[in-house]
């Protein structure tokens, strides 16, 4: 049985967006409900790949807009803290895999969560599959290890689009119960990405988060909720 009530939680992110994208209304009802001390961990820029080949210079005035966004959706969800790296997006196979572990290490250092959300493994994201990866390995299940519990969450346009044939679907087995204000603060947070947000029937748009919400809420009896997968829990009784 997981009890987040009171927990430090770490959320750890490939994408600036992907902390609301993913467990965004969560976070808000565990900070605002339950007492959670959350900190976000955004691992890369998010924007370069728009090009052919990887000119930060090209696009630093997108790179620093996108850093002001992140402050707002930070506001929106109402976590309280972000570490903000600088990998290049959608590149991350091209980094050392102990590189992406170094980072995450010195942040669990730093902040000592018990519990770490993250990308599904399986994400058609390159960045996603990555940080899955090195979250897993920093946080092996080692007798000095405080973080107890691993769990992954979906992120939309990324992780309903792995091929059907593709064995690493997303299947839940953790749902939460998040009210109409989290579901608003989710929405607000997007919506404060300005080289993100989309429009309806893209599953980024407001209404795409709405009806995402929805369709998991009604298959467990509830308006609005989101989906995870818990990959670690270690529990003493």
């Amino acid at each position: 049985m997981i009890n987040l009530t009171d927990k430090k939680i770490m959320v750890v992110v490939a994408h600036p967006d992907d902390e609301v994208l993913g467990p965004g209304g969560t976070m808000h009802r565990l900070i605002s409900a339950y007492g959670c001390q959350v900190r976000a961990v955004i691992l890369g820029e998010g924007i370069t790949s728009r090009s052919d080949a990887r000119d930060a210079e090209k696009w630093k005035r997108e790179l620093e807009v996108h850093r002001s966004n992140i402050e707002s959706a930070q506001k929106a969800i109402g976590y309280e803290s972000v570490g903000i790296y600088d990998l290049p997006d959608n590149r991350f196979d091209t980094v050392a895999l102990l590189d992406i572990i170094k980072i995450i290490e010195k942040e669990k250092q730093g902040f000592n969560p018990e519990v770490i959300f993250t990308h599904h493994g399986g994400d058609v994201n390159i960045d996603h599959q990555r940080t899955f990866e090195a979250v897993v390995t920093a946080c092996r299940p080692m007798q000095q290890e405080d973080v107890k519990t691993i769990i992954t969450f979906e992120t939309m346009s990324g992780t309903e689009w792995r091929a059907s044939s593709d064995p690493r679907h997303f299947l839940p087995n953790m749902f939460v119960e998040i009210r109409k204000d989290d579901l608003q603060a989710k929405i607000k947070g997007m919506e404060a990405y300005e080289f993100e947000k989309r429009k309806y029937p893209h599953p980024r748009s407001p209404d795409g988060l709405k009806i995402r919400a929805q369709m998991w809420g009604v298959a467990n009896g509830v308006d609005y909720a989101e989906a995870f997968q818990v990959i670690r829990l270690i529990e003493k009784l």
